[in-house]
């Protein structure tokens, strides 16, 4: 199959959107947390972690929708933790954040091998299935649609959720407001702590689960290296997006594109090219797309910024 040819598979845009999924999700927890002045370098850790207590939650007989609920209630409780340790004590964003990363990474897996014995093939439990197979039916877009688990839906759901309540609602102003001008939003009786709380604790949540995908969707085991990299770029794509959901939701796509394009051309062209330039293609494009977009976009101005009361 030629290089163009690939591109009218429907299995190449059915992997577009299941690799997307976390991205969705990841992407969307850390712009909620920069648009109230928070960056949230622990997504990488907080999305290991989801991935692993969603996937022990159903291991030990748990339905899967509870697992989502076990993973977003862990995200948001080291989304509380870096609240308290960046917002009420003002420490180093970028720091805490690492911190939680390595925190979160490590004692995930400590946990996981706490509860499972170590095996020579990893454990497995039964994933989500496809959502609607009816939709197989629908021409063209029908068989894409048809492959795609709950949580992909529940993910694209999540960005227009998310989009008409910054854009639309008293709740997305004050959002907004924290993030640009947090005295500002005090001036008019908010409380810029209590919604950089919430955000924080909301957005991590999201981010662990776009980690519990990875073992209930997409695939059926935890290890611990499994996330590899993507809060990293989750990272990148809000600023691709200018802090923007709809945004956020094609940055995802793109870089999903890059990547489930360049396993098909692998094997297309065989050993004609090294491996490693497929693998290095999604981050590369991605590189160029997020400096074209970057240069256009318009970082809330109170991003990283410790708010004190009474202070200006």
């Amino acid at each position: 199959m030629s290089m163009w040819e690939i591109l009218f598979t429907a299995g190449l845009w059915a992997s577009v959107l299941r690799i997307a999924t976390p991205l969705i999700f990841g992407t969307l927890g850390a712009l909620l947390c920069e648009r109230v002045g928070v960056l949230n370098l622990g997504i990488e850790g907080i999305m290991t972690f989801g991935a692993m207590a969603g996937w022990l939650a159903v291991f030990n007989g748990a339905d899967l929708w509870t697992g989502l609920a076990v993973a977003a209630i862990c995200g948001g409780l080291f989304g509380a933790l870096h609240a308290v340790l960046t917002v009420s004590l003002g420490l180093s964003q970028h720091v805490t954040g690492l911190g939680i990363t390595l925190f979160a990474s490590s004692f995930s897996y400590y946990l996981f091998r706490l509860v499972v014995p170590v095996q020579g093939t990893p454990p497995t439990i039964e994933p989500f299935g496809p959502a609607f197979p009816g939709l197989a039916g629908i021409p063209g877009i029908g068989p894409v649609l048809a492959a795609q688990t709950a949580p992909t839906w529940l993910a694209i759901g999540a960005v227009l959720v998310l989009a008409w309540v910054l854009a639309r609602t008293p709740l997305g102003l004050a959002l907004r407001m924290t993030g640009e001008n947090p005295h500002a939003a005090e001036a008019q009786g908010l409380d810029p702590i209590a919604l950089r709380y919430g955000a924080v604790i909301c957005g991590s949540a999201l981010m662990a689960v776009g980690g519990a995908f990875l073992t209930m969707s997409a695939f059926n085991s935890f290890f611990p290296t499994m996330v590899q990299g993507r809060g990293w770029v989750c990272i990148a794509l809000v600023v691709f997006s200018t802090w923007r959901p709809g945004r956020a939701l094609l940055g995802a796509l793109l870089f999903a594109f890059f990547d489930a394009y360049q396993l098909r051309l692998q094997t297309s062209l065989g050993k004609a090219v090294p491996y490693q330039l497929f693998l290095m293609m999604p981050y590369v494009l991605s590189i160029v797309a997020l400096v074209i977009m970057s240069r256009r976009a318009r970082v809330p101005q109170a991003l990283m910024q410790p708010f004190r009361r009474g202070s200006r």
